[in-house]
């Protein structure tokens, strides 16, 4: 499933105490809404799955909170996309092929911008980031 983007619109962060002690994060990645969507490139309509979606990540014991929704459109064809929103209004569940890549893409956009929304706020990073040891 071929990602075309992945956009925010919308973005809430909390931080509601102090950084100290053991610290537990947790991240989520929720999908909200899959809907059928197009890319209109000169007089030509192009047919896109728009998937809306919610990551989160809570700091643990109530330090901070942020709350990213935005949408990933992917190119497909007319007859996957039908299905795959007619699977959704029906089950709100899309097929786990599918599901792999979108939330790919979501989680690796998101946790970008995570992590550079947990620097400004001075919070630890929300994903593991790779350490040196020299020995």
């Amino acid at each position: 499933m071929p990602t075309l983007g992945v956009n925010f619109t919308k973005m809430e962060l909390t931080k509601t105490g102090q950084v100290t002690g053991k610290i537990n994060i947790q991240n989520n990645v929720l999908i909200t809404d899959v809907e059928k969507s197009e890319l209109a490139i000169g007089e030509q309509k192009h047919p896109l799955l728009k998937v809306k979606f919610l990551f989160t990540v809570v700091y643990e014991p109530k330090v901070a909170r942020m709350n990213l929704e935005g949408e990933l459109l992917s190119v497909e064809n007319l007859d996957e996309i039908d299905s795959l929103v007619k699977q959704w209004q029906k089950d709100k569940k899309l097929p786990k092929e599918s599901m792999a890549g979108l939330l790919a893409s979501v989680i690796e956009k998101a946790n970008i911008e995570a992590l550079i929304l947990s620097r400004e706020l001075g919070l630890p990073p929300p994903v593991q980031l790779p350490r040196v040891h020299l020995k």
